[in-house]
Parts: structure tokens; sequence; C-alpha cells
């Protein structure tokens, strides 16, 4: 099972950094970055396929029939966490390389757009405060890991969670 787990895992993983660099590469140097979260999480998506991949490759290589939704959504998890890792491992790399300025742009993008929607000045100078803190956290390297971490746990748990009901087999089927 390691073997399978780590294999899909790291492919999961590279996809998700590949995807993760080109996009900084490109919003780097863009005006809007209005669309980036958008391109983010269908990169994070399309690397999540490869848990249905490794979930369904160890199932047709280790299971002698009895395959139930609990040991996929095991398999799943693990090939899950390790792609979450590599995420983490690549935006820290990212981060430092090519965009260390990424929490001022973010912040100055969420107050541009409140004013654009309309927001009262006091309103903006709230979440401008709020964000101050997010600034300051995000500098500490074990939040901002924790914090990438969580970027791609939802939906690598919604891939699993599919995976493993969409895989599960009883006994003789």
């Amino acid at each position: 099972m390691n073997k399978i787990v780590l294999k899909y895992g790291l492919i999961s993983g590279a996809v998700a950094a590949v995807m993760m660099t080109g996009s900084a590469l490109y919003f780097k140097n863009a005006a809007d970055h209005q669309n980036g979260e958008l391109i983010g999480y269908a990169g994070i998506l399309l690397s999540m396929l490869f848990v249905y991949f490794g979930v369904r490759t160890y199932r047709e290589q280790f299971t002698g029939g009895g395959w139930g939704f609990g040991k996929a959504f095991k398999v799943g998890l693990a090939i899950m966490l390790i792609s979450c890792l590599c995420y983490v491992a690549a935006w820290m790399v990212v981060y430092q390389t090519l965009m260390p300025d990424f929490m001022d742009k973010y912040i100055e993008q969420v107050l541009a757009q409140m004013k654009s929607k309309g927001a009262t000045e006091e309103q903006i100078s709230q979440e401008a405060a709020k964000m101050e803190g997010y600034r300051t956290m995000y500098k500490n390297p074990f939040a901002r890991a924790a914090l990438t971490f969580i970027e791609p746990l939802p939906v690598g748990l919604l891939v699993t969670l599919a995976t493993s009901f969409l895989l599960r087999r009883k006994e003789g089927e």
C-alpha cells in the first residue's frame, strides 16, 4: 500500500505544485488577480483526481474482493494528505521566491474590491485593521504553512469521500 499511496500522493502534489507555480508566474505581473482563487482551486481539483486513480490502482492490485468504504477512504486520505503536504512545500518556495509581496497585494485587492462595491470608509478601515492582523500572522512560517494546508484540504476530503463511495465493493463483487 505504501508504494501506491506515496506514488499517487507525490504525483498529485507535483500537479498541484506545477499549477501553483504556473499561476504564480502568471499573476506575479498581472494587473488583475480576480480569477486567482478560481484558477487555484481548479488546479487543486485537478491534482486531487490522482486520489481516485491511486485508490482504484490499490483496489485493482491488492484487494481480493472485499473493499469497503472505510479501506478506500483510508487509502484516499493518505494520498490526499501527501498531496496537501506537497502543496504546502510548493507554496512556501513560491511565496519566498516569486511572491514575497503576496499578502500586500492581496490586502490591496480586497480593499479595492470593497471600495468599488461601495463600502463605507468605516467598513474599509475595519477590514484594513483585520487584514493587518492577517499580515502579521502570515509572516510566521508555521502559521503560513497551516493556513496553506487548509486550502486544499476541503477539496481533497470531498474527492476522497466521493472516490471511496464510487470505488467501494462488497465481498464477492
